[in-house]
């Protein structure tokens, strides 16, 4: 059986709806629940905020969110992510969430409260950074 990649799809389509696996976007999107679309990313550079699927070599699709755009390339996290990843691409990113849907509500990236909740939710980055390392030494004291 010909597997499509999710570049293959994004060329072909234009955009791939789809729902996440995992827990590294929460509070924004929860699995099972909720389903996002992404648009094929242009040539264009994206911009701090955005929420992109990008390639992680291997073979592993990530949706995070960008924090910083540098001159060549991007620092991303996901949402309920401790730790920053440096040197995202423009050719490693193959799409930009447009949009999602929470409880039949469909909610855009370009809305003024969803962009500004990204705005918050990366501000208080340092202090979620805390409160999820004591929150992961008190979990590790419970074993």
């Amino acid at each position: 059986m010909n597997k499509t990649t999710y570049e293959e799809y994004l060329e072909k389509y234009g955009e791939l709806i789809y729902t996440n696996v995992g827990v590294s976007m929460l509070p924004m999107l929860r699995q099972g629940r909720d389903v996002f679309t992404v648009k094929k990313k242009t040539e264009e550079r994206c911009r701090k905020y955005d929420v992109v699927l990008y390639r992680r070599p291997p073979n592993h699709y990530v949706l995070h969110r960008i924090v910083k755009v540098r001159e060549n390339d991007y620092v991303i996290c996901g949402d309920n992510c401790m730790n920053l990843e440096y040197g995202i691409k423009d050719e490693d990113i193959i799409g930009v969430l447009e949009e999602f849907v929470r409880k039949g509500h469909k909610i855009s990236a370009d809305n003024f409260l969803y962009r500004s909740y990204s705005v918050i939710w990366c501000a208080i980055f340092p202090i979620r950074r805390i409160l999820m390392k004591i929150k992961a030494k008190f979990k590790g004291l419970k074993k």
